[in-house]
């Protein structure tokens, strides 16, 4: 969620700090602060409440110092305010401190330090651990950091700056990212790669539990308890580039134009005429391991969780499997059952989603097998699970979700293909659907080609009050996710029901003013369907109705090319993207950067 920068070696840092967090603005924050040493040592920060650009016209002219951190703050303890932005001091402005995650055991800590005479200039979490480092006796800043990490309970990616080491900068990490930058003869770390990529291609991610130095012209790594790592770099695979707009205005729309290419990635070279399946050959499971499971779980937050309930489906369809899909932010709490027999599948767009995090570490202390659906390779989900599958949608620099949704919806499929063939799906059905999956591309395309058909009618529903999104079967997962896209992005409150739900009790919504968006793909479900456009028109309803053909009795209707059944959700969904995004502009809205939203959600 929040950003970290951190730069040691021969340049000035504070313009490279800057440059830096602008790299992380995407992930959502509300104030921002660095922190330099001078020659001396002398720490200089400088903090403000908004955006990175309000910092940087605080800064000093003469703001100078090769070493320093940097940060994005997105609040949790305390509002946002300049005395709340990172870095924070210890007492003798010795130590600063940025710091990810959140200190569970912080009041009591606070408590503590309180009562020594400690004078706390925040109402942060993360300024305990300042006063605690400060307060350290111990002869070095490494052990200075362990002795106060070894009291602190909770999640953090800590950078640490102290006046009398000047010659390194000392991180940490557990549950929150942290990835070291390896330069030539300067050092860099962040708690993401985007902040790194037009500096080196040489990363080392840290992993729970563990620690680095860094200094200009060396790195090592280290436990929390002391013990040597060997943590070797290793290179990134997407350049600087990738994080331009490349002549969009927001990186929201640059995202979804992005998609007949990022699916065309996922599908690359995985695809196997011969036997008509797949090729996923970072699953680790064979056929016999294939043919043993017995249910499968699918666990994933927001847009994730979605892509997840359309993979359950697709798994089911096509593998006849029983499979469901569960906010993995619910799964942890209620004590489940873990079945030997269960595929567990844990899905993040980062990799780092700490709620999704938390649960495969329950499944695997208990044993479960779990593979994970990520885009971010390296990233700790996709180390701490068994195997998986990378979605390859490229990096996705807006907060919400929309070409890493349809990848992983992509990544399900041939998932549920494999699991098919594997068991008892047929040839002639693997065909099926891999003429299929080879016609989204051009299909995506194609329904981008009608922005401006639902550029106009973004604008005749943005004025809605609230809106309602219904769909059946394959079409539900559809409309949460359109419904959390609205929310998201434009601020309209939105609900998504099945649409057979809507005569137990949300008809009673149901008013000229809350218009409602109909997923009616041209499934065995139609007739079905159209007896819910019914029931909405009868009760005064406006209707926006996406699928197949037009429908006579909606207002409006997009028209969506059709695939085969199990693959028309990932079509159906594009459109709605589009929706959001232009009833967003046409509200005004900082689409890139929504309000309160943070891109990865690393605290719980």
């Amino acid at each position: 969620m929040c950003g970290i920068v951190g730069y040691i070696g021969k340049r000035d840092a504070a313009p490279l700090l800057l440059e830096g967090l602008q790299r992380l603005e995407y992930r959502g924050y509300d104030s921002a602060g660095v922190a330099v040493a001078g020659k001396s040592g002398a720490l200089r920060t400088v903090k403000a409440k908004g955006r990175v650009r309000e910092l940087d016209d605080r800064l000093p002219k003469r703001f100078t110092g090769t070493t320093g951190i940097a940060h994005t703050r997105w609040a949790t303890h305390g509002a946002p305010s300049d005395e709340n932005a990172h870095p924070h001091l210890d007492a003798e402005g010795q130590v600063a401190l940025v710091h990810n995650g959140i200190i569970d055991n912080a009041a009591d800590l606070r408590a503590k330090l309180v009562a020594d005479g400690v004078e706390f200039a925040s109402e942060t979490d993360s300024e305990v651990v300042a006063h605690l480092i400060g307060r350290s006796s111990a002869d070095t800043l490494e052990a200075k950091v362990r002795e106060a990490l070894a009291v602190v309970e909770g999640t953090y990616g800590i950078a640490v700056l102290h006046a009398a080491f000047p010659d390194r900068i000392v991180v940490a990490r557990n549950g929150s990212p942290v990835v070291l930058g390896i330069g030539e003869n300067e050092m860099f770390v962040a708690s993401d790669v985007a902040a790194l990529v037009r500096h080196t291609n040489q990363v080392v991610t840290l992993d729970d539990g563990e620690m680095a130095t860094l200094k200009a012209g060396e790195y090592r790594t280290y436990t929390t308890e002391g013990s040597r790592t060997s943590a070797a770099p290793t290179t990134i695979e997407w350049a600087a580039e990738s994080y331009d707009m490349a002549g969009h205005d927001t990186y929201m729309h640059k995202e979804i134009c992005e998609q007949p290419d990022a699916v065309d990635r996922v599908l690359r070279g995985r695809i196997d005429d011969r036997f008509a399946t797949v090729h996923l050959g970072g699953l680790g499971i064979d056929a016999r391991e294939a043919r043993g499971v017995r249910r499968v779980k699918i666990l994933g937050c927001g847009s994730a969780y979605h892509a997840g309930q359309i993979g359950a489906q697709m798994i089911e369809e096509l593998a006849r499997i029983p499979a469901d899909a569960e906010p993995a932010s619910e799964f942890r709490y209620r004590n489940p059952v873990v079945d030997p027999d269960t595929l567990y599948i844990a899905v993040s767009q980062s990799g780092e989603t700490y709620d999704t995090l938390a649960a495969v570490q329950e499944l695997k202390r208990k044993g479960a097998r779990v593979l994970g659906v990520v885009n971010v390779v390296g990233s700790a989900i996709a180390r701490e699970t068994d195997g998986g599958v990378y979605v390859h949608a490229g990096p996705e620099v807006c907060v919400v979700s929309t070409k890493c949704f349809t990848n992983t919806a992509v990544a399900f499929a041939l998932l549920a293909l494999h699991l098919g063939r594997v068991r008892d799906l047929s040839v002639a059905d693997g065909r099926r659907i891999i003429e299929g999956l080879r016609r989204l591309p051009e299909q995506i395309a194609e329904i981008l080609n009608g922005e401006d058909e639902i550029k106009r009618l973004a604008a005749r529903y943005a004025d809605a009050k609230s809106m309602m999104f219904v769909g059946r079967v394959r079409g539900y997962p559809v409309a949460r996710e359109a419904s959390l896209k609205l929310k998201e992005v434009s601020y309209v409150h939105a609900e998504a029901y099945p649409a057979s739900e809507l005569k137990h009790g949300p008809l009673a919504l149901i008013e000229p003013e809350v218009p409602s968006v109909a997923i009616i793909p041209d499934d065995e479900l139609l007739e079905k369907n159209r007896a819910t456009l019914e029931e909405i028109k009868a009760r005064s309803g406006r209707i926006l109705a996406v699928g197949h053909r037009v429908h006579e009795i909606a207002d409006d209707t997009v028209v969506v090319p059709r695939n085969e059944p199990e693959l028309d959700p990932i079509l159906l969904g594009v459109p709605l993207q589009l929706l959001a995004y232009h009833a967003a502009l046409a509200l005004g809205r900082d689409i890139d950067k929504p309000r309160n939203l943070a891109k990865s959600v690393t605290v719980e």
